[in-house]
């Protein structure tokens, strides 16, 4: 007898309702709920590959351990007990210091994980916290903290009223959305044109959004901020802005307009390759529409001004009226708000402590994960010897990543949260694996921040998880309750291993019914109604929210961070970027709907079809170093050297090349059968670790200098040859 469940997507920030046909103990069928209020029907490939996922005879079920003949099966109770005392002793012995912590990009999606992270690391006591963040979303988040005074106070863009669109280094159509909740984008963006809206995309890569776009425009890698400053540039000297009423709370604009004088469009025209006639005409046409949004993601924060350039597209959103204001850039409304009663995050931290070889500031509780191998590899107090991951893959997704894959095996003691024997975890001692995301609860903390519609959506597990095993916040808490020191510290892990996650969701909805929350009295919710209803509950449209949702002291947006203005002296428009002699040609990313950073690369479906790690080259690139479609080139930055099939397109500019990251499946003693079948490369070997924004301490991961050069033939197939670094 079959039955319907509804759940939410865990996979990426789209979070689309599904609806599972489940039958006998398994998935038969998935299909899009369409009538999920946000995500109205949509679903992509990742989604429908879940049960996929489920059923992946490599994916970790039970505890293992590493022992000289290999791996060996355990209980539970067991496994976590080793696995603490491992810990314990390492810190006791060298200090909290030499227990680092590594939560990966799943960390964010998943409930449990967000619940009951925080009492390990406390537990640890250690000042070596790692994540993500310092290769992805830091640069939105510091900006949010300076200029609104809270670390998750980034708007989005409100785009099912939205006139007119300006896409800068994002490709939404590949990442459903990213720090922007908004399943079924390409719908949304014809929605605009439908409404006699425009879409511009600034990349400089021809991606998919770019193609449905009305315009696109290339730029080259890293030259972002200097566009968005002569358009500001623009704004400011015709007299075009209009910040409406939040201009009575903000503070520092004489002094951006002061600093953008220098930016004209004719002297970064050449810089960026966009005219300068061009450049006037966007800035213009911005400024001039009913209701108009700027957005900018990954491609403008990983580069070396990236905190510029997200203060500069919340600038240009501001001087245009468009912040705040429904069809521009908005703060959502969340049912459970972590800015608030649930303290998941203080308004945010920079530099209470810094890294101990490099000295690099912390953000927020971490450390720049670049810097992890050297802490790891470097001798000295404080020296790290001991690590636990949390669902990563560090080892493949960071940049120096094979140099930290060689300190990962020197470590005294390791332990690993996660699904696979993969490139990082296996380096670990205990493995730790958590039930499938299809037999786990489901509640979005962290994007409903994000969402460009109030909701939410609570899923109770698709299948029953089968006796015994533990889910990620049981593994968590269980490793909290050994680990915790003194009677406060265990009651505090006690007391939340007997809550549980669903028990301190519905009560902090319940505190939020009470009146604490930022929904108006009718839109509360109580545990009981977001359970029964079974599609996720509407809470309406984004609604202005300042001033009173600022968290700055003062209560007032500050348009000039003192650093930020600083870092403007850096944007020379005629200074090329430093390369080693040789090294002419640009190196950017990209990324798939297919893929899932590295961890969804063993399903068979979501790696059918041609290969999809290759060498993006236009094709006057390509013909100067004697290369065609299919060729095997040889990739070399001043850090490294990888060997890949080339892809000739036009869909990159000239002087740029492009290869994706998540690849690099050729490592010994992992279980990825199907990924290792077709390994691609790893792009980190290409990629400094020490190159890095120093307003932000993120890493420069777009724009590294290459040199490419002829090897001969490839083969874009399913064939090893030509894949290994």
């Amino acid at each position: 007898m079959s039955r319907t469940v509804q759940a939410t997507c865990p996979l990426c920030e789209a979070c689309c309702g599904l609806l599972f046909t489940v039958e006998g103990g398994g998935v038969t069928r998935i299909r899009g709920d369409r009538d999920d209020p946000l995500s109205r029907g949509y679903m992509c490939a990742k989604g429908a590959a879940l049960p996929e996922l489920h059923e992946d005879p490599d994916r970790l079920r039970r505890p293992l351990r590493r022992t000289a003949r290999g791996w060996e099966e355990l209980d539970w109770s067991t496994a976590l007990d080793l696995a603490a005392d491992g810990l314990r002793a390492v810190k006791q012995a060298r200090g909290p210091d030499a227990v680092a912590v590594y939560r990966g990009n799943p960390n964010a999606h998943n409930l449990g994980l967000l619940l009951f992270g925080h009492g390990v690391i406390r537990a640890l006591g250690t000042r070596n916290v790692y994540s993500p963040t310092s290769m992805d979303q830091l640069p939105h988040m510091l900006v949010a903290l300076r200029m609104y005074g809270h670390q998750l106070l980034m708007p989005v863009p409100d785009l099912d009223r939205t006139d007119f669109l300006l896409v800068v280094g994002a490709n939404p159509l590949a990442s459903n959305g990213s720090a922007m909740t908004s399943p079924a984008v390409g719908q949304r963006l014809r929605a605009i044109q439908r409404r006699g809206g425009r879409v511009v995309v600034i990349d400089p890569r021809r991606t998919r959004t770019a193609e449905r776009a009305d315009q696109h425009l290339f730029i080259r890698p890293g030259r972002d901020a200097l566009l968005l400053a002569a358009m500001l540039q623009v704004i400011f000297a015709e007299g075009l802005e209009r910040p409406g009423r939040l201009g009575a709370f903000v503070d520092g604009l004489d002094a951006v307009r002061a600093a953008v004088v220098p930016f004209t469009p004719s002297r970064v025209a050449g810089p960026t390759g966009i005219t300068a006639e061009t450049i006037v005409a966007l800035a213009r046409e911005l400024a001039a529409a009913e209701t108009a949004v700027v957005y900018g993601r990954i491609g403008t924060s990983v580069q070396a001004h990236g905190v510029t350039c997200q203060w500069l597209i919340q600038l240009l959103n501001l001087v245009t009226g468009n912040l705040d204001r429904p069809g521009g850039l908005m703060f959502t409304s969340p049912a459970v708000d972590p800015l608030g009663i649930l303290r998941l995050s203080e308004p945010g931290t920079v530099g209470q402590w810094r890294s101990r070889v490099q000295g690099l500031p912390e953000f927020c509780g971490e450390l720049p994960v670049a810097v992890l191998g050297e802490e790891i590899r470097t001798p000295g107090e404080g020296q790290v010897r001991a690590l636990l991951t949390v669902a990563g893959n560090p080892a493949l997704s960071m940049p120096g990543g094979p140099a930290l894959d060689r300190a990962l095996a020197g470590l005294d003691f390791m332990v690993s949260v996660d699904l696979y024997l993969n490139e990082t975890t296996r380096h670990a001692d205990i493995i730790l694996p958590p039930l499938s995301p299809l037999e786990r609860e489901h509640f979005d903390l962290v994007f409903n921040i994000l969402a460009i519609r109030n909701v939410a959506k609570w899923s109770a597990p698709v299948l029953t998880p089968p006796a015994g095993a533990l889910g990620d916040w049981e593994i968590l808490s269980g490793l909290h309750r050994r680990l915790a020191e003194g009677r406060r510290q265990r009651a505090m892990a006690a007391l939340l291993g007997r809550l549980g996650p669903r028990r301190l969701l519905a009560l902090a909805l319940q505190i939020e019914a009470r009146g604490a929350g930022l929904l108006p009295f009718s839109g509360r919710l109580t545990f009981r109604r977001l359970e029964a209803a079974v599609h996720g509950v509407d809470l309406g449209p984004l609604e202005p929210r300042l001033p009173a949702r600022l968290r700055t002291v003062e209560k007032r947006i500050d348009a000039a961070p003192a650093g930020f203005i600083a870092d403007l002296a850096r944007l020379d428009p005629f200074r090329q970027p430093s390369a080693a002699e040789g090294l002419d040609l640009q190196l950017i990313g990209r990324r798939s709907l297919l893929s899932n950073n590295s961890w969804m690369h063993n399903l068979p479906r979501l790696m059918a079809g041609a290969d999809r790690c290759t060498l993006l080259m236009h094709p006057v690139d390509a013909a100067a170093r004697g290369l065609s479609n299919g060729g095997l080139a040889r990739v070399r930055s001043a850090y490294g050297v990888v060997e890949v099939p080339v892809e000739v397109t036009d869909a990159v500019m000239p002087g740029v090349v492009s290869l994706p990251h998540g690849f690099g499946h050729d490592h010994e003693g992992t279980r990825l059968s199907v990924a290792a079948a077709r390994p691609g490369v790893n792009v980190n070997r290409l990629i400094d670790p020490r190159a890095i924004d120093p307003v932000g301490t993120t890493s420069v991961l777009t724009g590294t200098a290459v040199a490419v050069s002829a090897l001969g033939r490839g083969r874009l197939s399913s064939s090893r040859r030509g894949h290994r670094a």
